[in-house]
């Protein structure tokens, strides 16, 4: 297995941050809609992101990190950035009357930030066989989630 560095914990204290902001995000975004079907979809990628928030705390548990007390710089402008996109849903929600075409565009743009981040992890040359097969379905899942939501906009701006 490869050795943990600190690049690892950063990558995978990102990630933890990354997606427990996003499954508040897409569950904001369910409530915010008017459509039966992107409500449940959308409450579906709430639970999904946080299962992944899950999943990679206890793996790098196994790992020996500790995501709670991994508090990098880069962590913690992350967190600013998640809170800024949180802060876009509320204000686009308000602003637009609750308009579905742009929460689903503001999901788009947070499922982006997701991806880079997850695409900057896998980069690291340090992540065990392990790791980087966790990461690797976590990112075509929440690609598969953008692609959907981008679909949906388009269909909703009709």
């Amino acid at each position: 297995m490869a050795t943990t560095t600190e690049n690892t914990a950063r990558a995978f204290n990102d990630l933890v941050e990354i997606n427990k902001t996003g499954a508040k995000g897409y569950q904001e975004a369910a409530e915010g809609v008017t459509s039966p079907q992107l409500k449940s979809e959308l409450s579906r990628f709430s639970q999904q992101r946080a299962k992944f928030a899950s999943d990679l705390t206890q793996h790098a548990s196994k790992l020996g990190l500790n995501i709670e007390d991994t508090n990098t710089v880069e962590g913690l402008l992350t967190d600013a950035a998640a809170a800024v996109h949180q802060g876009w849903i509320n204000i686009k929600s308000a602003i637009t009357g609750q308009n579905d075409n742009a929460i689903l565009g503001e999901c788009e743009t947070g499922d982006s930030v997701a991806l880079k981040a997850y695409e900057t992890a896998l980069k690291s040359g340090d992540l065990s066989a392990e790791a980087k097969s966790v990461l690797e379905k976590q990112h075509g899942q929440v690609l598969e989630a953008k692609n959907w939501v981008t679909q949906q906009k388009g269909s909703t701006s009709r």
